[in-house]
């Protein structure tokens, strides 16, 4: 139903070579760049980062929230491990959400303007 979804950011550059190191574990890259928008995805872009200066970093409560599938735990934790490394702040640390579903694996991030960004895998066995 959702062909991509983009998000604003201050520092279009610092951004970009954050969303490099979030991105990876989950098998995207760079695939589209223009001088005020970068494009990340497998084939196509499918998540945009768009430079916006005057943007003020939203607060905890508010912001996007986008939500990644993985295609598995070991990318779930590789996501919320480089997102740390990359100066991210926690919103949630990997693990079962069972009061989604019993079989919700993610972690949540938020980034430096504010946006949450979630990873998503859905277990096989909930046991």
């Amino acid at each position: 139903m959702i062909d991509h979804i983009s998000i604003p950011v201050r520092e279009l550059k610092a951004a970009a070579r954050f969303y490099d190191a979030l991105l990876k574990p989950l098998g995207m890259t760079r695939v589209r760049e223009w001088p005020k928008s970068v494009g990340y995805g497998k084939s196509y872009a499918e998540f945009w980062l768009n430079e916006r200066p005057q943007l003020k970093p939203a607060s905890e409560d508010s912001g996007a929230h986008i939500c990644l599938r993985a295609p598995d735990i070991a990318a779930v934790d590789a996501f919320h491990a480089a997102a740390l490394a990359a100066g991210a702040k926690s919103d949630g640390a990997p693990g079962k959400r069972p009061h989604y579903s019993a079989h919700y694996y993610a972690a949540f991030v938020r980034d430096w303007d504010g946006n949450r960004i979630e990873v998503v895998t859905f277990l096989k066995d909930a046991a």
